[in-house]
């Protein structure tokens, strides 16, 4: 039992976990910066700022780290869908246990702090999908093959799309797809996705349907955040409000930005949840173009890890569970990056390891930490 624990933190991929540390201690020092008030000064470590208690989610994700490296490989595939039965579960209970916050019914208190369930359910989901698709003998030859895992991905999807009403979150199972590519589906599934996206922009940019059956599909915030986007309509002081607030930031960093903590507009609170969704124009802002190419170069290099992680995986769970980590990660890195640039939607999902927030940092370090141990035990397993 010795050689085989020694053996596990020898096969950890330490190049990995350096990423992740060095992603969330630039994150939290931007968090700093994003709530930092030149009337309040206060440590960025105290508990009455969000850095502080970023702080605090930081240390207690490094012990679930921790914990998860101690835990067996086998367990992750053994009770995967167990794991998956209790999430949908959880997801289910969200909307009759949560508070409404900003028409969304996805955070459940739990006495001073609040968790939003779906943030671990892309975690979940992923073990289940990797567990099916781990199968001896499985392989993706038709649409037959396929239709467990899109059942597996389009039932939390669903749940938190329709009930709990979080579009965002939800939106991000798409990243499954790519997974699902990579494993023997055809690209029509992908050119379909395509072809749907450009006939809904088609659909909104020349109004060929009625209003009220755009209602139907879209709720009014959400149409008029893609509207603003295709240009059909200006609102600056509304839907737009956030995008051009943020661009205006970001524009005004230039080459190398105003510095830590100098910040006008991060200062005077023109933008709106800057330290969880729009936290990128944060860096824009204080260490300009070079700043933000950096962590754009950082977060790529690291996604670029995930996939050699995954290439280098002895069995098939483990390498479509890999796939998927860095899958979810790109989907995540590409569409809060371009909603921040104006190239995107507002869709309102967090910046993996750089948005304030205890659930998403909780969701991506178990999702993460479940890869390296998995990958930690390579060596002992055959494809």
């Amino acid at each position: 039992m010795l050689n085989q624990r020694n053996s596990i933190w020898s096969g950890i991929d330490w190049i990995t976990v350096g990423m992740f540390l060095a992603l969330c201690i630039i994150g939290w020092v931007n968090i700093y910066a994003a709530g930092y008030s030149f009337e309040h000064e206060s440590s960025i470590v105290s508990w009455s700022n969000r850095a502080g208690k970023q702080f605090v989610w930081i240390i207690t994700a490094l012990l679930m780290g921790l914990i998860i490296i101690l835990i067996d490989e086998h367990t992750y595939q053994i009770l995967g869908y167990w794991f998956y039965g209790i999430m949908i579960l959880i997801l289910l209970a969200t909307p009759v246990l949560a508070h409404d916050i900003k028409g969304s019914l996805s955070w459940i208190s739990l006495g001073p702090v609040s968790i939003q369930p779906a943030e671990f359910a892309k975690c979940f989901t992923a073990i289940a999908v990797a567990k099916y698709m781990g199968r001896y003998g499985y392989e993706v030859k038709g649409w037959k093959d396929l239709v467990v895992p899109f059942l597996l991905i389009g039932v939390p999807m669903f749940i938190i799309m329709v009930l709990q009403d979080e579009t965002g979150s939800a939106l991000v199972f798409g990243a499954f797809l790519f997974v699902f590519y990579r494993q023997g589906m055809t690209g029509k599934f992908l050119l379909f996705g395509a072809i749907a996206v450009l006939v809904g922009v088609l659909v909104l940019k020349l109004q060929i349907i009625p209003d009220n059956w755009i209602d139907m599909v879209l709720q009014p915030h959400q149409r008029s955040r893609i509207e603003v986007l295709l240009g059909i309509k200006d609102d600056p002081r509304g839907a737009g409000y956030n995008v051009a607030q943020s661009l205006i930031a970001i524009g005004s960093g230039r080459f190398f930005g105003k510095g830590f903590l100098q910040g006008t507009q991060t200062k005077l609170n023109f933008v709106p949840e800057q330290d969880t969704d729009f936290i990128f124009c944060t860096i824009g802002e204080e260490w300009g173009f070079f700043g933000s190419a950096f962590v754009v170069l950082l977060y790529m290099a690291f996604i670029l890890r995930l996939i050699t992680l995954a290439e280098r995986q002895r069995d098939m769970f483990s390498q479509v569970y890999a796939y998927a980590v860095a899958c979810i990660f790109l989907v995540h890195l590409t569409i809060n990056v371009g909603m921040v640039l104006g190239i995107m939607p507002v869709i309102g999902i967090p910046l993996p390891f750089f948005s304030y927030g205890g659930s998403s940092l909780w969701g991506f370090t178990l999702l993460l930490f479940i890869l390296i141990r998995l990958d930690a035990s390579r060596i002992n397993k055959m494809l």
